[in-house]
């Protein structure tokens, strides 16, 4: 029989989970060698449990027991354990049966299944994980459904199954419940899977982010250093837990240092500690970490440095770190992490180096790096912004980006998400996130390392083969606002959670500067606006001058926005003064106040304090409002108020300024201020772009339907092709064999003739019909018509003779350029059209213009399959070179709705049949009517394992 060491062993179904709860635990098989394990694990198994799971009284297991639970073959017996701390805490079997119960063997396609959890962990979700995790074991082993005998007082573990989302038939027989599951994945089970992921993320998060308490381990006796300054930061931030500093070096004279008590060790505290902050060199981080695993700790940060960023070594290092973290069941930030902050009033947590805590606000922060975190800091500090959150992860050995989505989707602290991302572990999960979260409240990312070709030292990922660009794609059809620096991150942020979001792209612009109106209206063209024409109100406008443009133009019902530009002005001596900030941004506010939720940016050039004045916490504006109920806010849908009510916006982030008639006074909203029009109107432009987005995602449109599409027989075609023993890195299908699949989806390709010679090309032509293409297909030369390797428009043999005798007289010899004759079709707009599958993105579409420019522009556009036919219509128009397709100077309009047809078709095809990983259509030329797939090539491959659908795990790298 095998053990852990042993060849035979599955060691692929190892997994570590997160629970209900938010703790860890590890999911594998059992081996011979867990014998005093399992021994042990009963014995802490209530009399009630050990009779739900045997029928009868079993207080102690036998030999042969435990022979029997622990000696498997791994496919018609296999049991799973999950361990905490390298102890079981539940088990699950099945056994193969056949149609009568008995034990069997492959063919037969059913097993019995039977769980055990220990009572001090039932209600973790441990059960429900597990059932994941031997179905997917089941799967792999040919085993189609599951049987279960429960008795009908176990009503936890009915529904254990019940709930899981399989197809399942119930009946009661002989005093027991019988279930049976279909063991294939359902859109129901898939998102059971996904809601437990979600719950369990973010759980695991809210332990982190709100603990109890916190201990610093390794603050040190003498002011200074990493520890003792987080421990001072945690003092000076008010932490409402208890605090606790752990220093092994410490003696029994000293008791506390700052004020808190000071212990050698946490298992000295004797009390339960939620958070440790783990300060000490990267030599003492295990000793640290045992301390912590063994006496309760929920969670880590680790700040030490010396990890994957310092080479293979390192690498090690920090695999095992995580490994010690998760044997115990706890999750980790860092190491190499600069810390979190929580400003909840609640709990008041700033558990890292940073100096100045942010003020309270609605912004989530997430960073990979803790210098960009300082920046950000920084900036966000300096102009007024307030963070519900911020964590710094440094390396992300466990904890990344995709868990802090999962809690900040709920968090009704948080209003928008910002993040700072130099590597993504997991795009496919990243997208799905971001998608919901997005629909919820904006979602703004900056990626670092895009162009180095490498993954950042620390980031231990698996590496993707998809170009930066096409991750960048996938990631704004998820809703994201992708920007490109740090500053535009800021900026962004800066009015996401300040304002409304636009009902559309209208801009009216208004100042004392007629030169800065005009860059601002320059910069809205730029960004794809629509601005109006600048108001100038002149150098000598007053505050009073200000707030009544702005008034006037937030009632205007022709904008959707606006911004406002400021200079020093004129005072009554005719001298340039530049006032008082406070003063303007009373009167901007008062203004923004009596009008309708429309979002307001401020560009302004040298006015004192006008940008501390307008981010400063808001004062109370006593104005009369409309009636007129807002637009949305970025967090939230506003609703109507009744009369005397204030007006809620919930999780939204551009409160209403409006006071209803004889209402109390409302806070007014903080007004972001830019130094420059070009960064105001950026940040405007994304926000409409964000708010077409959430509008769009409520009709995400449909896949396409088409009855001509033959599945079953595409099916059969490819496991013919691919064979008996596919080979696992592919194979490219001949050219008649891609047209026989594409055809199966109504996706038809012009027949192409070779042309070994002269002769060959005249009987070639006749077969087909004048006129005639002549391409060569040689790889240097394919697809690039400007090298000459085409003669178009061949009328007869006289032409095709003197057209072949050029071609190869200048090119080379017909054995050198594989000459093919084609029919000449409609002229139109030359296209490409092409899907592959990536094993961390997925299935991607693409489509732009055939030619050089396009591809050395990289004018490509992408969608993640399947796509709908609203993907379809937009990967047509969000290509640069898109107008050529709709009639640019004069040229008539190509059939763009047969180019969407073809689109979906291509989608459906892949998205069927997994083991198709690439398709390309090269030529597509689309005329006024109707389209022609010139070049076909497709690839096929052993479906690849699609890991979203798989059961749940954490990442291990």
């Amino acid at each position: 029989m095998t053990t852990a060491s042993d060849p035979a062993y599955p060691a692929h179904w190892e997994a570590d989970v997160v629970l209900r709860d938010g703790g860890t635990a590890r999911i594998r098989p059992i081996t011979t060698e867990d014998a005093e394990r399992l021994v042990s694990f009963y014995e802490l198994v209530s009399d009630e449990s050990k009779y739900y799971r045997f029928f009868a009284p079993y207080p102690r297991l036998s030999a042969k027991d435990v022979h029997r639970f622990t000696h498997h073959d791994y496919v018609d017996r296999v049991g799973l354990a999950a361990t905490v701390g390298g102890e079981f805490i539940a088990t699950v079997r099945y056994d193969r049966i056949n149609a009568l119960g008995r034990p069997a063997s492959a063919p037969a396609d059913e097993a019995e299944v039977a769980f055990l959890v220990q009572d001090a962990h039932q209600g973790r979700g441990v059960a429900s994980t597990l059932l994941e995790h031997i179905a997917a074991v089941a799967r792999e082993r040919g085993i189609r459904r599951f049987a279960a005998e429960v008795l009908p007082a176990n009503s936890k573990m009915i529904k254990v199954f019940t709930d899981a989302g399989y197809q399942q038939k119930r009946s009661f027989e002989d005093g027991s419940v019988h279930l049976t599951l279909d063991l294939e994945p359902t859109a129901e089970s898939l998102a059971v899977q996904r809601a437990r992921e979600h719950r369990a993320e973010a759980r695991s998060v809210q332990r982190l982010l709100a603990p109890g308490s916190v201990a610093v381990i390794g603050a040190g006796r003498a002011p200074g250093g990493v520890g003792r300054t987080v421990l001072r930061n945690l003092l000076d931030a008010g932490f409402t837990g208890r605090t606790y500093a752990v220093n092994k070096a410490l003696g029994p004279e000293r008791r506390e240092l700052d004020g808190v008590p000071a212990f050698p060790s946490v298992g000295a505290i004797g009390e339960p500690v939620d958070l440790a902050i783990v300060a000490v060199p990267a030599e003492r981080v295990p000793e640290a970490v045992a301390d912590c695993g063994e006496h309760g700790v929920q969670s880590l940060v680790v700040l030490a440095a010396d990890y994957a960023e310092s080479g293979p070594d390192g690498r090690e290092r920090q695999r095992a770190l995580v490994r010690q973290a998760r044997s115990y069941g706890m999750r980790l930030i860092g190491p190499n992490a600069f810390g979190i902050i929580n400003t909840a009033a609640g709990v008041r947590l700033n558990a890292s180096l940073a100096p100045e805590p942010p003020a309270a606000g609605r912004i989530g922060l997430f960073t990979q790096s803790g210098a960009i975190g300082i920046a950000l800091l920084s900036g966000l500090y300096r102009r007024g912004a307030g963070l519900s959150t911020f964590i710094s992860s440094g390396n992300r050995a466990d904890l990344s980006g995709n868990d802090f989505l999962q809690y900040w989707y709920e968090d009704p602290a948080t209003d928008v998400v910002l993040l700072y991302l130099e590597s993504i572990g997991n795009p496919r999960k990243f997208t799905r996130l971001a998608r919901r979260t997005a629909a919820a409240k904006p979602v703004v990312v900056v990626k670092g390392a895009r162009h180095s070709g490498t993954t950042p030292p620390g980031h231990a990922v698996p590496v993707t083969r998809v170009p930066d660009a096409t991750v960048s794609a996938l990631l704004r059809q998820a809703g994201v606002i992708l920007v490109g620096t740090v500053t535009e991150l800021v900026d962004a942020g800066l009015l996401l959670a300040g304002q409304p979001l636009p009902a559309g792209p209208r801009v009216a612009i208004l100042g004392n500067s007629e030169s800065l109106g005009l860059l601002t209206y320059d910069a809205c063209l730029t960004e794809g606006l629509r601005p109006l024409r600048p108001l100038d109100l002149t150098t000598g406008a007053t505050p009073a001058d200000f707030r009544a443009a702005l008034a006037a133009a937030l009632a205007d019902d022709a904008c959707d926005a606006v911004v406002v530009t400021a200079i020093p002005w004129v005072g009554e001596n005719g001298a340039m003064e530049s006032g008082d900030g406070q003063v303007l941004a009373d009167a901007l506010r008062e203004a923004a106040a009596a009008a309708p939720a429309k979002p307001v940016a401020v560009v302004h050039v040298e006015i004192g304090g006008l940008a501390e004045a307008l981010s400063a916490a808001a004062r109370t504006v006593n104005k009369r409002a409309p009636q007129t109920p807002p637009n949305p806010a970025p967090g939230g849908p506003s609703r109507t108020n009744s009369p005397g009510e204030t007006e809620e916006r919930g999780p939204g982030l551009g409160q209403s300024l409006s006071t209803p008639l004889g209402g109390p006074p409302r806070e007014a909203t903080r007004i972001p201020a830019y130094p420059a029009a070009e960064r105001a109107v950026r940040a405007l432009a994304e926000a409409v772009r964000y708010a077409r987005w959430r509008r769009e995602a409520a009709d995400p449109g449909k896949v396409g339907e088409y009855e001509d599409i033959d599945e079953a027989g595409a099916a059969a075609l490819i496991e013919r092709l691919l064979g008996p023993a596919p080979d696992p890195r592919g194979t490219t299908l001949t050219a008649s064999d891609a047209e026989e699949l594409l055809g199966r989806y109504g996706i038809p390709v012009r027949p192409t003739l070779p042309a070994p010679d002269a002769a060959h090309a005249v009987a070639a032509a006749r077969r087909l019909g004048y006129p005639v293409a002549l391409k060569t297909t040689a790889p240097h030369l394919r697809h690039r018509p400007d090298l000459g390797g085409v003669r178009l428009d061949l009328a007869d043999e006289h032409q095709l003779a003197r057209a072949y005798a050029e071609l190869t007289a200048t090119l080379g010899k017909p054995e050198e350029l594989a000459p093919v004759v084609q029919a000449m079709v409609p002229r139109g707009v030359d296209t490409v059209v092409r899907a592959s599958i990536d094993s961390a993105v997925g299935a991607v579409l693409s489509f732009g213009l055939a030619g050089a420019a396009s591809e050395l522009l990289g004018d490509t556009s992408h969608r993640l399959i399947p796509a709908t036919d609203r993907d379809a219509a937009e990967l047509l128009r969000s290509i640069r070179t898109a107008p050529l397709l709709f009639g640019w100077r004069g040229s008539a309009p190509v059939d763009t709705a047969a180019l969407e047809e073809l689109l979906l078709r291509v989608s459906r095809l892949v998205d069927d049949h997994p083991e198709v990983v690439a398709v390309g259509l090269e030529p597509v030329i689309v005329a006024q009517h109707g389209l022609s797939v010139l070049g076909a090539t497709v690839r096929l491959a052993p479906a690849p394992p699609r890991t979203d659908l798989g059961p749940r795990r954490l990442p291990s790298y």
